[in-house]
């Protein structure tokens, strides 16, 4: 049996690569699609809390680079300094790339019982919780 770390890396990069091949047809990666359900959640969105939002799923070049990006795909704009906002191209867009990621996710989790996925994200929440309150070793 793999250690949970090999199985944590592999399921990220399985992720990801999926991700983003299905989504390069609409011009995205998975992470400019996060930054964009972040600008979509949030009616204040500043480029500190897509920052921090994101913070766990990518550096913050990386996270800089996927505004940069959305920002000259006109998926979103800058209503004022340092705020971003949706533009009703990037909504709309957003919404038709909606339908995919949820066909996407049913096949992620195919076979998988909602009981079990919501033991593991539970067990990997407390494992990532001991670790970053200094419980872990």
């Amino acid at each position: 049996m793999q250690p949970i770390g090999y199985w944590l890396n592999r399921t990220d990069l399985a992720l990801t690569t999926t991700m983003n091949t299905m989504l390069a047809e609409s011009g995205l990666t998975r992470l400019t699609w996060q930054v964009l359900n972040a600008i979509e959640a949030d009616q204040q969105a500043t480029d500190s809390t897509v920052h921090s939002t994101l913070t766990a799923n990518a550096s913050p070049a990386e996270l800089a680079d996927a505004i940069t990006a959305v920002l000259a795909d006109s998926w979103a704009v800058r209503p004022a300094a340092q705020h971003l906002a949706l533009t009703e191209d990037g909504r709309a867009r957003l919404a038709r790339v909606g339908e995919r990621v949820a066909a996407f996710r049913e096949d992620s989790v195919a076979g998988i019982s909602p009981e079990e996925y919501r033991t593991a994200v539970g067990v990997l929440e407390r494992m990532t919780l001991n670790l970053e309150s200094g419980q872990g070793r």
